[in-house]
């Protein structure tokens, strides 16, 4: 009864955590300007099945791909199990489920199977990392908080999946002896290669570690739950509205501001509506996490960090100081910091002297970018880095007049010439007449 209560106050403390969280992660999102997609619905269903659940993209780097599906479907999974022990937990029964009969036995075997492979996919995970140091992990934006998080969670899951084997070797144990609340249930084939090195432990010792790796497994699930939203492992909930949000236009598609056009369209069709008030002029691209979109800023915290974006940049790699992974961290961190602003003035955003444009993204990095679309292509979630430089960069020209001498010279040869080059519209064609 004292453990049904222990359990119950720990999911209730920690379920209002997490909703507390949630709210004010979900609000910092909103905090970005809004805009509906609401088009292509049967299209943003099949490509979050396909990106998100499927996990389509990953398939471009086979090893880490094969890797990561069995830390994911393993992890999902054996949440099977860990609602069985939610159950005994409130109850105070052992293993509930296992009326189920031999089909329950087929489960926990499975999930054993499956919690080896994440045990092995993590581990190789910490060693690409820490050991093999493959090249995208080296990365300066991932120094301090960023590296110590990936390895925590590495280091929890493997802690996690030990337990949950340690349990299950305890609990054979005692089921082979007839320890009354030990009923036999459940089907333990890899437990069950090292449940004979604890078969010489007294049934006390035995009952220990079987409730005290229960109680670890279930302490260390709570934790990580309220851990996500601080975490770069927030993926694993945002992936999935952020693949159905996705972007469904083709690549390379800019967008234009209706306040320009309402200057614009006048001049073609004398009888267009202008879309927006003068009266209320809008800002010229973005300066800081307050002019994105929702879903740039659902993107940022979407971001995995996991650096294909960066590592397929042909920008970063001949040495230039664009880093499209760089760029998600720190219009999430700016929106963090935003964030705690407001809670710190009842919800009120009060001007910090601070930017996403100068004090965490140069104007060094924005101008870095080619427009190539590689770091959107890589992305396993469908992250769009780019449309976020763009805006910078729009604010930057149309706000601070703060472009590349290039840039401006171009920009004189189309109001002047109708075209980027330096050639009167009179003088295009006179190359036929070269010899």
């Amino acid at each position: 009864m004292i453990g049904s209560v222990i359990f119950c106050i720990l999911l209730i403390g920690a379920s209002a955590f997490f909703y507390s969280n949630a709210k004010k992660i979900r609000r910092n999102i909103f905090i970005g300007k809004d805009f509906p997609i609401t088009d292509h619905k049967s299209e943003r269903l099949k490509t979050m099945i396909m990106v998100a659940l499927g996990q389509s993209k990953m398939i471009t780097r086979p090893v880490s791909a094969i890797l990561h599906i069995f830390v994911y479907v393993g992890f999902v999974l054996i949440n099977v199990e860990i609602l069985e022990m939610f159950v005994d937990g409130i109850t105070g029964a052992h293993r509930a489920f296992s009326f189920l009969g031999s089909f329950y036995n087929f489960l926990i075997g499975f999930f054993e199977l499956l919690a080896l492979g994440v045990f092995i996919g993590v581990v190789v995970f910490w060693l690409r990392r820490n050991v093999v140091k493959v090249k995208r992990f080296l990365n300066a934006e991932l120094n301090g908080w960023p590296r110590f998080d990936a390895n925590a969670i590495l280091i929890t899951e493997m802690v996690l999946m030990t337990a949950l084997m340690l349990m299950n070797a305890a609990d054979q144990n005692l089921q082979l002896r007839g320890n009354e609340h030990y009923h036999v249930a459940g089907n333990f084939p890899v437990s069950g290669f090292f449940a004979s090195s604890l078969s010489g432990l007294s049934d006390g010792t035995l009952i220990f570690i079987e409730r005290f790796c229960w109680w670890l497994h279930i302490v260390g699930i709570f934790a990580f739950l309220n851990y996500l939203p601080y975490s770069k492992h927030l993926h694993i909930l945002l992936a999935f509205p952020n693949t159905y949000f996705s972007n469904l236009k083709v690549k390379g598609e800019f967008t234009t501001l209706d306040s320009v056009t309402d200057v614009v369209a006048p001049n073609f069709d004398p009888s267009y509506q202008p879309k927006t008030d003068p009266n209320n002029p809008v800002r010229f691209g973005v300066r800081d996490v307050q002019d994105l979109g929702w879903k740039n800023l659902m993107d940022a915290y979407s971001c995995t960090e996991c650096g294909r974006c960066t590592s397929s940049c042909p920008q970063n790699m001949t040495g230039k100081k664009l880093s499209p992974r760089k760029i998600m961290m720190d219009t999430r961190d700016r929106l963090v910091e935003v964030g705690n602003n407001m809670d710190r003035n009842k919800g009120v955003f009060v001007d910090d002297g601070k930017s996403l444009l100068g004090d965490y993204i140069s104007s060094e990095e924005v101008w870095a970018c080619n427009t190539c679309h590689a770091c959107v292509q890589e992305c396993p979630i469908n992250i769009d880095p780019l449309a976020i430089i763009i805006e910078l960069r729009r604010y930057l020209v149309m706000e601070q007049s703060q472009s590349p001498a290039e840039l401006n010279g171009m920009f004189t040869n189309i109001e002047n010439n109708g075209a980027p080059w330096q050639f009167s519209p009179a003088d295009r064609g006179n190359w036929v007449n070269e010899s």
